[in-house]
């Protein structure tokens, strides 16, 4: 799962959230000087990765990625089941999309973590763009694949081009959208710890 469903799937506490969202961006020492509920969060992103790379819905999605992205296939699965999440929103959730993006940045506005400047940057520009709401959006999606592949590209010092996957989200979308509408219910279980 990619970062709107990380938020989604954590407790109504921001440095949760924010650990469960960045994840990925706050290691090491950084890390260990956080605090106790952005490392809570942390963990639960951990938890959220393990069960979704490991579960047969999300292996029978990535084996809908083309020969060409299979190597990247659960990088673009969880971009594309942040979009279904998006674009199903009310069967998950009771509040609009809007209203909890919105909510979740006045949050973020309002605390007093300190973040790391790497982590900064990015959730500066998640808010600014909206790109938790974004994922709706076709675009949004091809958005975010080219951050990915541009950070890719950085550390492997060649091209990628991830936002051409977009095309399997659209050739295949009959088939992610039954793999996620019997997916996510688990991982929501799990998540919550009914599992």
């Amino acid at each position: 799962m990619n970062w709107l469903a990380h938020v989604f799937l954590s407790e109504p506490d921001v440095e949760f959230r924010l650990g469960n969202l960045l994840a990925d961006i706050i290691r090491g020492e950084e890390l260990r000087r956080m605090s106790a509920g952005f490392q809570r969060g942390v963990q639960k992103h951990k938890q959220i990765d393990a069960f979704t790379d490991s579960h047969p819905l999300v292996k029978r999605s990535r084996a809908r990625v083309s020969v060409e992205f299979r190597r990247f296939s659960g990088v673009l699965v969880d971009v594309f089941y942040d979009h279904l999440l998006a674009t199903q929103w009310d069967r998950y959730s009771p509040i609009v999309l809007d209203a909890f993006t919105a909510k979740f940045y006045a949050d973020i506005e309002s605390s007093k973590i300190e973040l790391p400047a790497s982590a900064r940057v990015t959730l500066d520009r998640i808010i600014r763009h909206d790109l938790l709401g974004s994922y709706r959006r076709i675009e949004g999606v091809e958005r975010a694949l080219r951050r990915i592949s541009a950070y890719l590209s950085s550390r492997w010092n060649r091209e990628f081009a991830l936002e051409q996957g977009v095309a399997d989200l659209i050739a295949h979308r009959a088939g992610f959208d039954a793999d996620f509408a019997e997916f996510f219910p688990q991982l929501q279980a799990a998540a919550a710890g009914r599992t």
